[in-house]
């Protein structure tokens, strides 16, 4: 069985609540669950105690069991101390332009450097 620690979601609608759960990975998101470790409550304030709370000692017993955090619980954990960081994503190179547009880019650039030397 593959184990989880992940966010099942709660609340009202536009007023989000979330459990910190450990769950077998193929169960639904807010469906059925092993046991909840923890809440998070992104409408409080940052620096409010209730926004994050970790039971640290069943967190560390389901690590050592073998339950892999989802990358924003890790970040989580992370924060509080209970593991490493996962590395910050570089931006998608999807939205970057194609080939050919930065060429164009890249040699309107040498135009305009090539003028500015005559003015």
């Amino acid at each position: 069985m593959a184990l989880k620690i992940r966010l099942a979601r709660g609340g009202a609608k536009k007023r989000p609540f979330y459990s910190i759960v450990v769950a077998d990975s193929r169960s639904p998101r807010d469906g059925r669950f092993i046991e909840k470790v923890g809440t998070y409550n992104p409408m409080v304030d940052k620096g409010h105690a209730e926004r994050l709370v970790i039971k640290e000692e069943r967190v560390k017993h389901w690590l050592g069991v073998g339950a892999l955090p989802t990358d924003r619980v890790a970040k989580f954990f992370g924060d509080v101390g209970l593991g490493a960081k996962p590395a910050i994503r570089e931006t998608p190179s999807k939205s970057a332009p194609k080939a050919k547009a930065q060429e164009r880019a890249k040699a309107a650039d040498e135009a305009v450097k090539a003028a500015a030397p005559e003015a």
